[in-house]
């Protein structure tokens, strides 16, 4: 079977063509696109990565495409009708980074707990007044988890070697869980208003988009703290921004940005002076300017571990499809 792979590294490409010997596959370092999407014409799989942006479009020019394997545990890069309308099973990989993103989120919280960034800018100064550098503790905090998945649980977890009190909401509750984990499920205004700590873990949907915008913030602590390790449409940038200067947010981490797709495509854009920015990119530029918010470039899910772990069950996936076997297919309603 031919089968190719967008944004695949060379070590990777080593790694997986040791699993996939009787195949023959195609390695591309960059995203799927409409320029090159000939290269894979004859292909009946495709993998590919969030920069991948799989629609109508791309679709017609794969007539041969039988399934799509997103090396994600997200897949809003895919359209699903689509698929689901050319008969195409989608794949994704839910679990590989789980510890990993909970992980880098916790390095988030603590980088503005203890204004670790802060520090380091004045240490390079000469600066050694301690007065405008003084952190809090995370012990009796509360933390409040939106979206109790995979990674929300390691998130909660490890709250809880802090001694972190968690409140969570999710529109579907583990009660078995929340017992273990000595967490308690609250309504979303319920999280907002008692949360020292805003941790967003959930997939974004056409339900939930902007659910972090100005009403939500009003109801936030003063002085709260708020991550996205998630979905960076999850957060209205405009209304953040504000609640930022303002201070009514006392610091934010993001993972994600909402204009993350034009960031990717031109990065001078976060940096260079230019009219033809739009609203919403000279906010993301004026975040790098605050002391109070930490931006990493979607890198929560980076680590050696877990890329294997994602090269693993890719490959699973395409075992799957030809042992027609459900496990990791995505479901197209």
């Amino acid at each position: 079977m031919k089968i190719a792979f967008f944004e695949m590294e060379k070590w990777e490409n080593k790694y997986v063509k040791d699993k996939l010997k009787r195949h023959k596959l195609s390695f591309f370092d960059e995203p799927l696109e409409l320029e090159n999407v000939r290269k894979a014409k004859d292909c009946e799989g495709i993998c590919v990565f969030v920069n991948s942006k799989i629609n109508e479009t791309i679709l017609d020019n794969l007539p041969k495409v039988k399934f799509i394997c997103a090396m994600s545990t997200g897949f809003d890069h895919i359209d699903l009708d689509e698929c689901k309308s050319r008969g195409i099973k989608v794949y994704n990989v839910p679990d590989y980074a789980e510890h990993t993103v909970a992980e880098h989120t916790f390095a988030l919280i603590l980088s503005l707990s203890r204004r670790i960034c802060e520090s380091w800018n004045a240490f390079k100064r000469g600066d050694f007044d301690l007065d405008e550098l003084k952190g809090f503790d995370l012990d009796g905090k509360t933390l409040g988890i939106v979206g109790v998945g995979s990674i929300g649980e390691h998130v909660i977890k490890m709250a809880k070697s802090f001694e972190m009190n968690v409140i969570a909401y999710d529109i579907f509750k583990n009660n078995k869980l929340a017992k273990k984990l000595k967490f308690k499920y609250v309504n979303f205004d319920s999280l907002l208003k008692n949360s020292d700590i805003v941790s967003l873990h959930c997939p974004l949907t056409d339900d939930n988009e902007y659910m972090i915008n100005s009403k939500a913030i009003n109801k936030m602590k003063k002085g709260a703290i708020l991550i996205n390790t998630a979905r960076g449409k999850l957060v209205n940038t405009v209304d953040m921004v504000k609640a930022v200067k303002d201070g009514k947010l006392a610091g934010v981490g993001l993972d994600v940005l909402e204009n993350e797709e034009e960031i990717k495509e031109d990065p001078e854009v976060l940096f260079k002076k230019s009219m033809k920015k739009s609203k919403v990119a000279q906010l993301e530029s004026s975040l790098l300017k605050l002391d109070n918010v930490i931006l990493t470039p979607h890198n929560a899910f980076n680590s050696q571990e877990s890329l294997y772990r994602l090269l693993d069950t890719t490959v699973e996936n395409v075992n799957s499809f030809l042992k027609k076997r459900n496990k990791n297919n995505v479901r197209l309603n």
